[in-house]
C-alpha cells in the first residue's frame, strides 16, 4: 500500500478546517454539528476523524492557524527600519483585523474559541499557545521601544506590554460586535495617548 504523503495530509487537514470555518462563520461554533463539518468538507466521519477528535480540536487549531499570518505581519512591521510608532503598529494589526472579519472571516471564529478555552482545558492550551506568541511579539516591541529611546531603560517590560496587547482584543470585538471602530479612529486614539517618534515608511507587502 502507498504511503501518504506530507503534502496530501496537509490538504487534507487543511480541506477539513476551511469547511469548519465556513460552518462555525454561519451558524456558530455550538450549532455548527460535526455532520455540518463532514458534508461541507465533502469527507467522511472517519476522514475527519483521522485529524481531529471533535469540534473543540477543530476550532481550537482554527484559532491558533488564524494567529499565525497576524503574527508574521506584526513581525515585519516591529523589525522594519526605522520602528514604527504604535499608532502605525496597530493600525497595521486594525488592518489585518478588518481584512479578515467578513461574514467567512477567520478573524470571526477568535472571539469564540476565546470562550471555548474558558471551559475545555484542551482547548485552552490551544487558545493560551496563540495568547502567548502574540504577546511576545509586543513583548519584541515594547523591547525595541526601549531601544530607540522611546522608553526609559529601566522600563517594566512585562507591565508594558501587558497594558499594551489588551488594545488589539479591544478592537477586535468593537469592531465584530459594534461595528463602528476602524484603523484610522485606534490609530489617532493611540497617537493621541502614546505619542512616540516620528511615523516611519512601513514596507508594503506585495
Amino acid at each position: 500500500m502507498p504511503r501518504v504523503s506530507a503534502e496530501h495530509l496537509e490538504r487534507r487537514r487543511q480541506q477539513i478546517l476551511d469547511a469548519a470555518q465556513l460552518c462555525f462563520a454561519r451558524k456558530g461554533f455550538y450549532e455548527t454539528s460535526m455532520q455540518d463539518i463532514f458534508t461541507e468538507s465533502g469527507l467522511s466521519a472517519g476522514a475527519v476523524y483521522r485529524y481531529f477528535k471533535g469540534k473543540n480540536d477543530i476550532i481550537a487549531a482554527l484559532a491558533t492557524d488564524t494567529t499565525v499570518e497576524l503574527r508574521a505581519t506584526m513581525t515585519r512591521a516591529i523589525r522594519s527600519d526605522p520602528l514604527p510608532t504604535p499608532a502605525q503598529l496597530v493600525r497595521v494589526i486594525a488592518e489585518y483585523i478588518v481584512d479578515h472579519s467578513g461574514p467567512t472571516g477567520p478573524v470571526r471564529l477568535a472571539p469564540q474559541a476565546w470562550a471555548l478555552a474558558l471551559v475545555h482545558a484542551e482547548a485552552a492550551e490551544y487558545v493560551k499557545g496563540a495568547v502567548v506568541a502574540m504577546r511576545d511579539r509586543w513583548t519584541e516591541y515594547v523591547e525595541r521601544m526601549v531601544e530607540v529611546d522611546w522608553l526609559p531603560p529601566d522600563t517594566d517590560i512585562h507591565a508594558v506590554t501587558t497594558a499594551i496587547v489588551g488594545l488589539v482584543p479591544g478592537f477586535m470585538l468593537q469592531h465584530l460586535i459594534v461595528g463602528d471602530p476602524d484603523p484610522d479612529t485606534l490609530a489617532r486614539g493611540v497617537a493621541m495617548l502614546l505619542p512616540y517618534g516620528k511615523p516611519a515608511v512601513l514596507p508594503v507587502d506585495s
